[in-house]
């Protein structure tokens, strides 16, 4: 069985070929890949990713097939069904690593400190949700900062609002991650350069 660490190594060496262009994930999406996997699935880590089509999670880390267990879902939020999905995942498949990936750009986090700041409601209920979701991460910037927050700092504290929250609020993965079965991680996309920061872990 893959341990976090050993998860943590395969996803940093998947993005370097991803960002200088020597990723390879023909190698495992073909039909005797397919055929491996239909008895069932062992991904090595469950990515909580952003939505947005600029961050397609599995060529990021070139990872192929039945490899990642992706969870995609506007600005990366934590709620009650990323969370049973994660458990699912970690429970059920032994998923040892969690990485909750932001990105730079985030329309999302922009949408939610746009209206924060300038006090203009989404005309959609159903952003308005996301960006209640964001919320907390985004306003306890504004009370700390005296300069403007700017949308990478509003990102970065997002991706810890959402690592928090999985670290503290399910039994689940808090006992899990007691035992040490479980470890959780924030990380940060670049659109930019295609390279993925790790925030910690």
């Amino acid at each position: 069985m893959t341990s976090a660490a050993e998860a943590l190594k395969r996803l940093r060496k998947g993005n370097r070929r991803f960002v200088t262009g020597r990723n390879d994930i023909a190698r495992s999406i073909g039909e005797a890949r397919r055929a491996e996997l239909l008895e069932g699935q062992t991904p090595f880590a469950v990515i909580l990713a952003c939505s947005d089509s600029r961050v397609p999670v599995e060529l990021i880390f070139d990872q192929g097939l039945g490899e990642l267990f992706v969870i995609r879902v506007a600005g990366n939020i934590v709620a009650p069904s990323q969370v049973d999905s994660i458990e699912y995942a970690a429970s059920e498949l032994g998923t040892p690593l969690v990485v909750v990936l932001g990105h730079s750009n985030c329309g999302a986090v922009e949408a939610a400190l746009r209206e924060i700041t300038q006090k203009q409601s989404s005309p959609s209920s159903h952003l308005r949700s996301i960006v209640n979701r964001i919320r907390p991460a985004v306003e306890p910037l504004l009370d700390q900062c005296r300069e403007k927050v700017t949308l990478p700092q509003a990102v970065l504290a997002n991706v810890r609002q959402s690592v928090r929250q999985l670290r503290c609020g399910s039994p689940d993965l808090e006992e899990l991650i007691y035992k040490g079965d479980l470890t959780i991680v924030g990380a940060k996309y670049s659109i930019e350069t295609g390279e993925v920061r790790f925030l910690d872990g």
